[in-house]
């Protein structure tokens, strides 16, 4: 579980401020559960480089320019490189995940690894923990979970559980699943291994995913935000709304200054001139 070399001075302060976590800054459970959530709240999520034909840089200079100091978010491969260096910064071991996103997928190897999640080690705990900043979905982890199988974990109000199943690699394949509400039940959100991954893996993953024509990421705005009584969703020119109680509210976005003005007031998200976000 070694750590990649990191050359670029991670800017902790700015960061810090950027999330508002004014608690310790000891390597430890509470703090990372703390951070992790502080992230959480304060960087949104979306895809407007690739939107616009750009796959964004994961350059550590690049994602502290553009995530802390500017009113900008990133999708999985920017907030988890910037939240590991943030730990790193703080004393925890972080090692690079891969995970195959298998919501809606009816086999998990139908899926390739395209999503970069976190296993993080503090110094005198036994317990690794799953983190993830990154995961554009409202299935996502709040805060972070112990690598512990069978056991249902409540993160910051959201259920998760880690299983194993069955698979033909080496490794113990492991899934995080969510639980959707009453009625619903369980359902499968990644899959993954702890073979470790390196920067350079998700250079070539990110272009491929910022620039196939295929992928969700280059064809339509995809942008999400945790807000105090829920969670935000823009897919495309759907507005969807999702309240701490359940209750799920979804509208259709029509005009390109209305969807702009959604960015900038509900998401806090300064887009990019020049971008056409609905297409028309």
């Amino acid at each position: 579980m070694a750590d990649s070399a990191r050359t670029t001075p991670f800017d902790l302060d700015g960061y810090l401020k950027r999330i508002g976590w004014e608690g310790e800054r000891r390597p430890d459970a509470a703090t990372l559960r703390g951070v992790h959530l502080a992230h959480l709240r304060s960087v949104p999520f979306e895809n407007l480089d690739p939107l616009g034909g750009t796959a964004p840089s994961l350059d550590l200079g690049d994602l502290t320019a553009k995530l802390v100091h500017a009113r900008r978010g990133g999708y999985c491969y920017e907030h988890n490189t910037l939240f590991a260096s943030a730990l790193r910064a703080l004393g925890f071991r972080v090692t690079l995940l891969a995970a195959r996103v298998v919501v809606g997928a009816e086999r998990i190897e139908d899926r390739p690894r395209t999503h970069m999640a976190l296993l993080v080690e503090a110094p005198g705990d036994p317990q690794p923990y799953l983190a993830d900043v990154g995961f554009g979905a409202i299935g996502s982890l709040l805060e972070p979970v112990p690598l512990t199988a069978d056991t249902e974990f409540h993160d910051a109000g959201r259920r998760h559980r880690l299983v194993h199943v069955p698979h033909h690699g080496p490794l113990e394949m492991w899934v995080l699943e969510a639980h959707r509400g009453a009625g619903a039940g369980w359902e499968a959100q990644y899959a993954f291994t702890t073979e470790p991954f390196e920067a350079p893996d998700y250079e070539v993953i990110n272009w491929h995913i910022a620039t196939n024509p295929r992928s969700p990421f280059s064809r339509r705005p995809y942008v999400q935000r945790l807000v105090p009584d829920g969670h935000l969703l823009l897919d495309g020119n759907r507005l969807t709304e999702t309240r701490a109680d359940g209750t799920v509210t979804v509208r259709e976005l029509t005009e390109e200054a209305e969807a702009r003005r959604v960015l900038e007031e509900d998401f806090d998200i300064e887009v990019p001139a020049g971008l056409t976000l609905l297409g028309t």
